[in-house]
């Protein structure tokens, strides 16, 4: 059965080409456009990853991780930070909050699979 990983980004676009790589490499994608919209979304089933923006309106990516770790069932899910902030107290906050990965925009599609495969395991 294939993964699930779930896109969180207000860029539709961004969405889009994050899909288009993950599908490629045989994953099950989920989109939400902001964290309140990704947690209205977590309904039970079972996601193995999650890849959010930072920067959202609604909710943020810092704020969405800390309230996933406070959900029984998402508490250890994997997230990948996929954002413009390259700065040190950006990527402590995340990692604080519990993200385990940080992929910077620009990025390279394989990039992106090669977090998403150290993280997503067999």
């Amino acid at each position: 059965m294939a993964k699930t990983i779930m896109i969180v980004d207000d860029s539709a676009s961004l969405r889009q080409v994050v899909a288009i790589a993950l599908k490629g490499a045989g994953y099950e994608v989920t989109e939400a456009c902001d964290g309140k919209d990704a947690l209205g979304k977590l309904n039970g089933q079972k996601i193995h990853l999650i890849i959010s923006d930072v920067n959202m309106p609604n909710m943020d990516g810092i704020t969405l991780v800390q309230e996933l770790k406070k959900l029984p069932s998402y508490k250890f899910t994997p997230v990948i930070m996929l954002t413009t902030e390259a700065g040190e107290d950006k990527k402590s906050a995340g990692q604080a909050a519990g993200a385990k990965a940080w992929v910077v925009k620009p990025f390279k599609p394989e990039q992106m699979l090669t977090a998403v495969a150290k993280l997503v395991l067999p």
